[in-house]
């Protein structure tokens, strides 16, 4: 079963400062409906006026991902880490015990525009951790790219969790496939241009949830970036 959320129906919050789009009820916005999918608890796309930013606050029990599209964000934690994030970096944050940090737009006439991504762990209480890795354009053009996983390798942070991330580059004739397993979900996420979703067009800030599915097929893809999230039902 594949269902279509379209970019509108999400929720939407202007500060001033920052626009955001939520996939999922978060802080005023609050649809019962949309509370998550599997573990997947929170996609945020965010949008920083130059020289802004959230201030130092706290997490616990989070694995965070923030995915940068334009601009850069800079990250500074409880745990010693100063960190500017640019596109095509990946960060994660495990915020276990409990971490405080910050995010900041520096730069004067650029808007920071990024993803802002939260999975449920499945360990409470670690020891917070911080991880940063660029990724290759190449490795994701025409497929997809491992970016998030339980498990290391060279082009992916490790998350406490049941969940991978993918993240892919689409144009005309590329297709890329994913074998699904049935009992679990899929969440696919289309960051910019348009993509055909086993035979279902998204245009940007769409998302598609599978359900009971065993293969994912994206293709047609025009100036088309995507996040897929492999996770637990």
């Amino acid at each position: 079963m594949l269902t279509l959320r379209k970019s509108a129906e999400r929720g939407y919050a202007d500060h001033g400062w920052l626009k955001s789009f939520h996939s999922f009820s978060f802080a005023n916005y609050f649809d019962p409906a949309h509370m998550g999918f599997g573990n997947l608890r929170v996609i945020n796309e965010d949008r920083i006026a130059p020289g802004t930013g959230f201030g130092t606050h706290g997490h616990r029990d989070m694995e965070i991902i923030s995915y940068v599209l334009s601009g850069n964000l800079a990250h500074q934690d409880s745990m010693g880490n100063v960190k500017g994030i640019p596109p095509g970096d990946v960060q994660r944050m495990s915020a276990g015990s409990g971490v405080r940090h910050s995010e900041f737009n520096h730069a004067q006439g650029e808007e920071t525009h990024f993803l802002q991504i939260w999975i449920e762990p499945n360990v409470t209480g670690i020891e917070p951790g911080y991880e940063q890795k660029t990724i290759p354009e190449a490795i994701k053009r025409g497929q997809l790219a491992l970016v998030a996983a339980p498990e290391a390798a060279e082009h992916t942070v490790t998350i406490h969790a049941d969940a991978r991330m993918y993240a892919g580059l689409f144009e005309g004739a590329e297709q890329a496939t994913l074998a699904l397993h049935p009992e679990r979900k899929a969440y696919v996420f289309l960051v910019r241009g348009t993509l055909q979703v086993n035979g279902q067009r998204l245009t940007a800030g769409d998302a598609a949830l599978l359900q009971a599915e065993s293969s994912l097929v994206l293709s047609q893809g025009q100036d088309a970036e995507v996040l897929v999230f492999d996770l637990a039902a």
